[in-house]
């Protein structure tokens, strides 16, 4: 590991633990910010950056790289539930199971009333 790849996860680390302790202080971030003397724009850069590297981590965990890949599993395989369509997995982790023969619309309803982009 390099020298900058250390300092990065120092910095990291730093700044998981300023913003852990500025949600739990009750401050606003601005008032935090100015107790700590800290930049303001530098504290909503970090908390940008950290939520977006924690989404890539769990993404990562998941088996997706970008959430555009599709994965399959077999849930079971009994004749029983031949006519149990498919069930999805969303990135949220919500279970959705479609019957055969739903109707189009219908499902885009829920999916759309779910908050799902993309199907």
């Amino acid at each position: 590991m390099s020298s900058s790849q250390r300092r990065d996860g120092e910095k990291e680390r730093y700044w998981e633990k300023v913003v852990g302790e500025a949600a739990r202080s009750g401050l606003s971030i601005r008032e935090y910010c100015r107790r700590h003397e800290l930049k303001e724009s530098q504290f909503h850069w970090w908390q940008r950056t950290l939520k977006d590297r924690r989404q890539e981590r769990r993404l990562r965990r998941q088996g997706r790289s970008g959430g555009s890949e599709a994965s399959f599993a077999l849930v079971s395989g009994g004749a029983e539930d031949l006519d149990a369509g498919v069930e999805l997995v969303l990135g949220d982790g919500c279970r959705l199971r479609i019957r055969k023969g739903v109707d189009e619309q219908t499902l885009r309803t829920v999916l759309a009333a779910m908050g799902t982009q993309g199907c």
